[in-house]
């Protein structure tokens, strides 16, 4: 007689989903659902969001069923899947806000400002920010440094960033280029970056 779902060990479970046995996996989501949804709501994201992150999550273990290692610690492998998909949402978010396209010292919209300038220059904003987006963390730090400090000296960027002095300039060479090579494969050449 076989046991209920409910009382099968995460490996078990696990070997039956890879089985492609859908009452196996239903009991995973059943189980670590709420473990997996905590996490999302615990890095401050709205419902919507902590649902794409849910989501995600549960894709890649759909994606990895094969290549779990430890059965038993399924649950701190969806923990650490979760918060990792919920910290990337909540970056992406916070990268997404920024200010309106239209000047806030603009009094008669019609005399002076047509809308093109200002949507090009949103399309361009768009890319950037999505190529931004895609750098690694270290290139994100650096760069963002550079543009909202520019008078901080390679030495003071060094302790910021944990780096040595004399590798900030190379840092920054390899960073800019990546982010150019990134907005070229989006569609964006170095002349409309500027």
């Amino acid at each position: 007689m076989t046991r209920p779902y409910d009382q099968l060990a995460p490996g078990e479970l696990l070997r039956l989903a890879r089985g492609r046995d859908q009452a196996a996996w239903n009991e995973i989501v059943r189980r670590y659902g709420p473990v997996v949804w905590r996490v999302a709501m615990a890095q401050r994201l709205d419902p919507a969001d902590a649902k794409d992150v849910s989501q995600n999550t549960w894709f890649a273990l759909a994606e990895r069923l094969d290549r779990i290692r430890e059965p038993e610690r399924l649950a701190a492998w969806l923990a650490t899947t979760a918060r990792r998909e919920a910290l990337r949402v909540h970056d992406l978010r916070r990268l997404e806000a920024r200010p309106s396209w239209w000047p806030d010292d603009l009094e008669d919209p019609d005399a002076e400002c047509w809308p093109e300038p200002h949507v090009l220059r949103s399309t361009r904003d768009r890319l950037l920010w999505r190529a931004f987006a895609e750098l690694p963390d270290r290139c994100r730090r650096l760069l963002g440094l550079l543009a909202h400090a520019p008078d901080l000296s390679y030495a003071q960027l060094g302790r910021a960033l944990g780096m040595k002095a004399g590798s900030v300039g190379p840092a920054r060479g390899r960073c800019l280029y990546e982010l150019r090579r990134r907005l070229a494969v989006l569609g964006y050449g170095e002349e409309t970056v500027g």
